[in-house]
């Protein structure tokens, strides 16, 4: 599908899944703006995303602070007019079994995965309300926020991840009548640079399929739900079949 002239901002943009979606929407057409907390990684990510910088521009910096992400919405829109879309996708994992949990890490799983989400998303519907229009997608989790496992404990990705699929399905409803979308993508457990080589035959077998999943499969699932303009409230599991029970 073509996304010619449309305005996404995409958290967690300098690598991964984030990075991944950019390149794919300014291949189809679109206008990006991504954020991270290394400016130099954003720089270096821009690049890739588009070498002319015509299509893409960035805020670095913690999203969790409400200036950071006043300064993110506002990039989208003195640059490139509007925002259409916004896709989370920035986030952090940590297992471990809950009674070792530090203070440290539940603030920081908070801070990225629950607060981060929340000040770009209110700002970004905001627009999208004047607008009368937008589309939101939010990048989850399957194993670990809906199906949890024994091998891998983490129950701050089921607080929040699991809060955010609740959160997609609240806001779609909330939204459905202004002309806003809001869909998840929930993945297993993808080959990013979050995991080491040497994890991925041990993360392989966490899933029904046998494997881990590609970055391109987490970025055709957000491509088909930008698309596809009567899905709302969606989560879409692209988990190799972690949701689908116990195996």
């Amino acid at each position: 599908m073509n996304f010619q002239g449309k305005v996404a901002v995409i958290t967690g943009g300098s690598s991964g899944i984030g990075k991944a979606a950019a390149i794919e929407l300014v291949k189809r057409g679109a206008n990006v703006v991504i954020s991270g907390r290394s400016e130099q990684a954003l720089v270096e990510a821009a690049k890739e995303v588009d070498p002319t910088g015509a299509h893409v521009a960035y805020v670095a910096g913690d999203i969790s602070d409400p200036q950071i992400a006043e300064r993110l919405i506002g990039e989208a829109l003195s640059r490139f007019g509007r925002i259409d879309t916004l896709v989370n996708s920035a986030g952090i994992f940590i297992g471990k079994s809950f009674t070792d949990f530090t203070e440290a890490d539940f603030e920081s799983i908070l801070s990225i995965n629950v607060a981060g989400f929340f000040q770009v998303t209110q700002r970004a519907l905001t627009e999208m309300l004047k607008a009368g229009s937008g589309h939101i997608v939010n990048i989850t989790a399957s194993g670990g926020a809906e199906q949890s496992l024994k091998a891998v404990p983490a129950v701050l990705t089921a607080l929040t991840k699991g809060g955010l699929n609740a959160a997609t399905k609240s806001l779609a409803i909330e939204y459905a009548d202004k002309g806003i979308r809001v869909n998840a993508v929930a993945p297993g457990v993808i080959k990013t640079p979050m995991h080491s080589v040497e994890t991925y035959d041990y993360l392989a077998q966490l899933h029904p399929l046998g494997r881990m999943g590609e970055v391109q499969d987490i970025v055709d699932a957000i491509v088909y739900l930008e698309s596809a303009q009567f899905v709302t409230g969606e989560i879409l599991h692209v988990d190799g079949g972690q949701n689908a029970g116990q195996w």
